[in-house]
């Protein structure tokens, strides 16, 4: 099925969309549960208010995100790799990341030898 340039409102349940492509579409506001989005390619999307629980999204790359006010919770971020970010008012665990960050950073700094 081929939609282009419409505005529809699609109620998808028990389907397979598998292979299917996304490219500068507006999903803002859309609910997913219960839904398998691993290994799938994102081009341009606007997600903006939604709302996902219950995915499985291993091995995604993100790139060139706005994810600020993005709250996750009760997630497996194992492996997860973030470089080349704004952490600003980022936390973990109710920690300031940029905190962190500079904590470790001041850890690892060599130290005078007197």
């Amino acid at each position: 099925m081929r939609i282009h340039q419409e505005k529809h409102r699609l109620d998808v349940s028990k389907s397979d969309l598998s292979g299917s492509t996304f490219d500068n579409v507006n999903l803002s506001g859309c609910t997913f549960e219960n839904v398998n989005l691993s290994g799938g390619r994102y081009h341009d999307i606007n997600l903006s208010g939604c709302s996902f629980d219950d995915l499985n999204m291993s091995g995604w790359s993100v790139n060139d995100v706005n994810m600020s006010g993005l709250r996750l919770s009760k997630s497996n971020l194992a492996g997860t790799s973030i470089s080349d970010c704004r952490y600003d008012g980022m936390t973990i665990d109710g920690i300031p990341v940029t905190e962190l960050i500079a904590a470790y950073k001041a850890a690892e700094a060599p130290k005078d030898e007197a």
